[in-house]
């Protein structure tokens, strides 16, 4: 028998799968995506060091995305955050923009639900598997093809009832939304012009019905064009009572530093969710990846925490609620126009 056939045989017994098999790692987009295997982690950090850098499009709050970066960059040396702090509607339009021109700059992509649905529809995206998808509930992940997500929810922000402890008797406090027509709420109530808010009107509809937004005018609701987080500093100032319509998070980070405010959940949860998402063509994807799976895993959850974000894979004791998760993106925009006319009706002109 020729001997290079016997040598042949010998180490197919020895070795089942072709040596080339074993040796060769996942390099291309297309295989890093669905790669599982156990030195996951090791073959994403080893590419990502050949990489240098990946660019993270995010519209994380100041603090909590640097961070992130500063906490990502520490365990992983010399793979460099360059970071894009943008709102998700600016990221969306970007995105689309670079898309169009052929430049693909993003690697990888945090943002709101809502806009990341956009962007899953303009073929922006890419699915991807990360091993801590397991630690998610179905619907904390939008599901692709052949077993991969879109994104995986990272962070979750609660919008719910702030309110001035000093100010307001706890008897007064509601404990939902059938509460916000107790009489020492009237005239003292605040929200802003923004997403948070309409999306209360939403749920007090989803829960209670079109008529008690209706009996909230008469409560002389007043309207600021102001941001939630600026609307809880005149909570904490006195200057407006409470608000239905602020940020857990935001009354959280405000109570740690002294003020007299606290938050209580109503009936539902209205929620905003940022997910973790891969850009179509990253340049640097084994950095995408592995940023992606920092996000999702313990270490980059306990950096969010820090910062007072909720987890998707944690019970909180309420009932949270998506409006824009599993519709139509067509059908959202046409409930926050809804709800953001309701909420004009309802209310007075405040600062």
């Amino acid at each position: 028998m020729n001997s290079v056939v016997l040598v042949l045989i010998v180490l197919s017994v020895l070795f089942p799968k072709p040596l080339f098999a074993q040796a060769r790692k996942p390099m291309t987009i297309a295989e890093l995506v669905t790669y599982n295997g156990k030195d996951r982690e090791q073959v994403l950090y080893a590419g990502a060091k050949n990489e240098g850098k990946v660019t993270w499009y995010t519209s994380l709050a100041g603090d909590s995305y640097k961070g992130m970066v500063k906490a990502f960059e520490s365990k992983y040396s010399g793979v460099k955050v360059d970071a894009y702090r943008v709102s998700g509607s600016d990221m969306t339009t970007r995105m689309y923009e670079e898309s169009k021109a052929k430049k693909y700059i993003a690697d990888a992509v945090e943002t709101t639900e809502g806009n990341l649905m956009f962007m899953r529809d303009a073929f922006l995206l890419r699915p991807y598997h990360s091993p801590h998808f397991a630690s998610y509930p179905e619907d904390a992940k939008e599901k692709g093809e052949r077993g991969l997500y879109f994104w995986g929810i990272a962070r979750e922000s609660y919008i719910g009832f702030a309110y001035n402890t000093k100010l307001l008797s706890k008897n007064a406090v509601p404990k939902n939304y059938e509460g916000l027509l107790h009489a020492e709420l009237k005239g003292r109530m605040g929200v802003s012009v923004s997403d948070p808010a309409y999306k209360v009107i939403g749920a007090i509809i989803k829960t209670r019905g079109l008529e008690l937004v209706k009996k909230l005018k008469a409560r002389e609701i007043a309207l600021h064009t102001i941001i939630p987080p600026a609307l809880l500093d005149l909570i904490a100032s006195g200057e407006v009572l409470a608000s239905p319509a602020i940020f857990r998070n935001h009354t959280l980070n405000a109570i740690a530093k002294g003020a007299p405010v606290d938050w209580v959940p109503m009936d539902i949860v209205p929620t905003n969710v940022g997910g973790a998402a891969i850009a179509v063509q990253p340049p640097h994807p084994h950095a995408a990846l592995l940023l992606a799976d920092y996000l999702l895993g313990p270490e980059g959850q306990a950096v969010l925490e820090k910062f007072e974000y909720g987890s998707a894979a944690k019970n909180l004791g309420f009932k949270r609620w998506r409006p824009d998760h599993g519709v139509a993106t067509e059908k959202y925009e046409k409930d926050i126009e809804r709800w953001e006319k309701l909420l004009k009706e309802i209310s007075r002109k405040g600062g």
